[in-house]
């Protein structure tokens, strides 16, 4: 199990990461962590929501939180509990992050610009002040 703290400095972490990639014109993967920062910090508003001190982090733990086993992000704002208020009054920065998934990293490089990143980068760091 990982501690809902835990995932909130993986988080911060990795969204420095992802902007020393950024800096460095590497636009693609600036995004594809970027992704991952917002799938880390639902994960950790969802501990908050339902009272768990740990989020499942292995196989073994997820057995019997299957649903829980997701990298989608829509579905993992929807546990957070906070659905409505970031579709609603953060609208464009949810659009922004909603664009992600796992699979980017397969993409061909140099398919995103440097605003999408910064887009991105700047979109996760709103919602993370929204996303406690």
């Amino acid at each position: 199990m990982i501690s809902r703290t835990d995932l909130r400095k993986r988080a911060k972490a990795k969204l420095k990461d992802a902007e020393i990639l950024y800096q460095n014109r590497r636009y693609d993967g600036a995004v594809y962590l970027s992704g991952y920062v917002m799938e880390l910090i639902l994960k950790a508003r969802t501990c908050r929501t339902l009272n768990w001190t740990d989020f499942p982090e292995t196989n073994r733990e997820f057995q019997e939180y299957r649903s829980f086993k997701t990298h989608n992000l829509d579905i993992l704002l929807s546990l957070s509990g906070l659905e409505s208020k970031i579709k609603i009054y953060h609208f464009v920065d949810w659009s922004n992050v909603n664009q992600w998934n796992p699979e980017m990293r397969y993409s061909d490089i140099g398919n995103v610009t440097s605003t999408e990143a910064k887009d991105m980068i700047d979109s996760i760091k709103n919602l993370m002040g929204v996303i406690k």
